[in-house]
């Protein structure tokens, strides 16, 4: 019998966190939010450094450094959020975090052996993720580097082929009101966050390539964002429920999910 991994995706702002909570109270399972620190299936705040440069790192770094870091793929990954302290060290990992400044070539074989790490050494366990199989790849493939929606889909094809003695859930809040939400969670995420949102999806290349500014351009990146995702997510082989506009009433929606994980389960 296979395990199984609830995955739930979406816009910012649509409730995934929300709705993320729920569906692991309902299946018993291990939630895995954003920003835990310690996903088991993604970086959240981690840098890659080559063998070679990490060569090039005094011992005195080196020694800051070793209980922080993994070696992988012809590398080390090292964790951020212990060395904030060491101002030098930090500021030169910061340059090779990933998902901002890795080249896709090194970027994308860092995280297919995150999830193959994943993979190989998860127990029997159910677990529920956070937007780490659409939200994030299509962050990197479509709004960092501009890549054409069939790239998107290889990579992603890819996450889905390591993950195959997995049978995976994909729960999809598919929200028609893009800038109602967004314009409502400000308040409570803040204007910095707001910032630094606009910032990565028009100053990227899918951005500078569509022209795109200031908060519009923002919100016309997610529309087109997500109509991908629908794309991408009706041509993988995997179950998947899309619920439309859940944020309306969230009762309905979830009574609404509760029933077809209950029919999921039966089939």
């Amino acid at each position: 019998m296979k395990n199984k991994l609830y995955i739930v995706e979406g816009l910012p702002c649509s409730g995934k966190s929300n709705i993320g909570r729920y569906v692991a109270e309902l299946v018993q399972g291990k939630y895995v939010d954003e920003g835990t620190g310690n996903h088991p299936a993604d970086y959240e705040f981690h840098s890659f450094i080559s063998y070679d440069e990490y060569n090039e790192i005094s011992l005195e770094n080196k020694e800051k450094m070793k209980s922080h870091l993994k070696e992988k793929y012809n590398g080390y990954v090292v964790e951020l959020s212990h060395l904030t302290e060491e101002k030098e060290l930090f500021d030169y990992l910061l340059q090779h975090k990933i998902y901002d400044f890795l080249p896709w070539n090194v970027e994308k074989k860092v995280m297919l052996d995150k999830w193959q790490e994943f993979a190989d050494n998860s127990d029997k366990d159910i677990y529920v993720f956070n937007c780490v199989i659409l939200q994030n790849p299509m962050c990197e493939t479509m709004m960092r580097f501009g890549f054409d929606e069939s790239v998107s889909f290889e990579y992603i094809s890819e996450i889905v082929n390591i993950l195959k003695d997995y049978e995976i859930i994909v729960i999809y809040l598919k929200n028609d009101y893009i800038r109602e939400s967004v314009e409502k969670a400000v308040p409570e995420r803040g204007e910095e966050w707001l910032n630094a949102v606009i910032d990565y999806h028009v100053n990227g290349k899918y951005g500078q390539e569509h022209k795109l500014e200031g908060f519009d351009g923002y919100i016309k990146a997610l529309q087109e964002r997500q109509k991908r995702e629908l794309r991408i997510l009706e041509k993988l082989s995997l179950n998947s429920i899309v619920l439309d506009n859940p944020q309306k009433d969230w009762d309905s929606a979830k009574k609404l999910l509760r029933e077809k994980l209950i029919n999921e389960s039966r089939n």
